[in-house]
């Protein structure tokens, strides 16, 4: 970083009085808080080591410390799951919750406590120093500093580290929800294909009942071997589907329960979730909406290197020599571009605008998206339960007449093969709405209560 330009220097006035008294009467005027209320709100009694002790998740304390409050903490610490408070969707999101070591939590808490370190900086700084002289001398001395005007540069960085700990909560928050939908999409995934594995094997049992009565056929003349063969090959791939669900229902629960703090094998059923309400706004919105604000901060931040920056300073010795005096000076160097520079930085505004609108547009195109499909496999589902009653007749139908010789044993067959199929299918509409119910509940940040992070 290139040294600041000095355009003003004022010292070797020896007036220890003077100077000690103007930077912390000065200090004063720009303070106006008590001991424990800082300029960004955070209380200056607030250790790390106390910070396990305060009431609620780290979500809390952050909303808590800041005296003006966060909006965007506030909705986060104020949001509640839509999952039923009792039965397995509880079970398995309280399990994968506990067993969470994702660093969401503690960048969250290194945020708040980098926040609390920059709402002091509108104080004065004492700088000691320690030195050794060419005769083996030891030499002290304490600066004291106190920053005057900069432009706005210090009120940045608070609003800055403030912005930062809005982004690292909605990260917390983001990280909590994606964890539990994935908990639960393990558990839903595991679900529907035991039952449709429990389908396969019933299945697999009237196939093989088909099997033994071609036989008997074939040994009294009345079929062919190539009948018996293609049986015996639809039966085999029946037994093939039931194999790959139970498969597939035992990783979705090895899935589960290494990401779980307690192994939820017994767990079973499905429940129902709302309707997409139509708030709170989704998280991805919030990040981007804080991640904004720290971006304008970061631009003021900049700007504020253009200005002229005064400060007080006040000196003394191991002698009791002092010195004080006010400075001016510049972080930036003035030039021919510095029009266009100032001119990027104020276009960085627009650019943090125009991508919270573009992740708006976006979150609100995943849930129109979202919605319809629900919608889509709701009607499916309706549309084919009678569909599959139709045709569970129409099997009835078949295997009444195959006894009376109206039908043969291929057209049973394949009648069932068929309602076998639409069976299975139905079975997995329901699972794949929840699917769809949880992704929204996990855009919009209500599958974790927020007081709990």
């Amino acid at each position: 970083m290139p040294a600041p330009h000095v355009l003003a220097v004022s010292a070797g006035v020896k007036r220890p009085g003077t100077a000690l008294t103007l930077v912390l009467a000065l200090s004063g005027c720009m303070g106006g808080y008590g001991p424990d209320v800082t300029k960004f709100g955070f209380g200056a009694g607030t250790r790390p080591d106390q910070a396990s002790l305060a009431p609620g998740g780290e979500l809390a304390r952050s909303g808590q410390a800041s005296a003006q409050g966060s909006a965007i903490i506030g909705d986060l610490a104020a949001r509640q799951s839509v999952l039923p408070t009792v039965g397995p969707y509880a079970d398995v999101a309280q399990a994968v919750i506990e067993a969470n070591a994702g660093p969401a939590r503690a960048e969250l808490r290194v945020a708040r406590l980098r926040a609390e370190a920059r709402s002091q900086n509108w104080l004065p700084t004492l700088s000691p120093t320690l030195s050794l002289t060419d005769l083996g001398e030891a030499a002290a001395s304490l600066l004291l500093e106190q920053v005057l005007f900069d432009g706005g540069g210090r009120k940045a960085e608070r609003a800055f580290a403030a912005a930062d700990v809005e982004v690292a909560a909605t990260t917390l928050s983001l990280d909590f929800n994606q964890r539990v939908f994935e908990g639960l999409g393990h558990y839903l995934r595991a679900q529907r294909a035991l039952e449709q594995a429990r389908l396969a094997e019933a299945a697999v049992g009237r196939m093989a009942e088909f099997e033994r009565i071609v036989g008997i056929r074939l040994e009294g003349g009345m079929s062919d071997r190539s009948e018996q063969q293609v049986i015996a090959q639809k039966a085999a791939e029946m037994r093939a589907k039931m194999n790959d669900d139970r498969f597939q229902a035992q990783q979705a629960m090895a899935e589960l329960n290494a990401m779980s703090a307690r192994p939820l094998d017994g767990l079973s059923g499905l429940q129902p979730l709302p309707a997409d309400p139509g708030a709170p706004e989704p998280l991805s919105v919030v990040k981007a909406r804080a991640e904004a604000a720290r971006m304008m901060a970061e631009a003021d931040m900049a700007r504020s290197g253009y200005a002229p920056k005064l400060t007080a300073a006040a000196a003394m010795d191991h002698k009791g020599n002092a010195e004080s005096g006010l400075s001016v000076e510049f972080d930036n160097a003035l030039g021919l571009g510095t029009g266009a520079a100032l001119d990027a930085i104020a276009a960085s505004r627009d650019v943090a605008d125009r991508r919270v609108a573009q992740t708006s547009e976006a979150a609100n195109r995943d849930l129109v998206a979202l919605q319809q499909e629900i919608a889509t496999l709701t009607a499916r589902e309706a549309e084919g339960r009678a569909v599959l009653g139709q045709t569970e007749a129409t099997l009835h139908m078949f295997t009444e007449q195959y006894k009376v010789g109206r039908r043969t044993l291929m057209e049973l067959v394949n009648m069932f093969e068929s309602y076998s199929a639409m069976e299975r299918e139905m079975a997995g509409l329901k699972y794949e709405i929840a699917l769809k119910r949880l992704q929204i509940a996990r855009d919009r940040g209500v599958l974790v209560n927020g007081a709990l992070l």
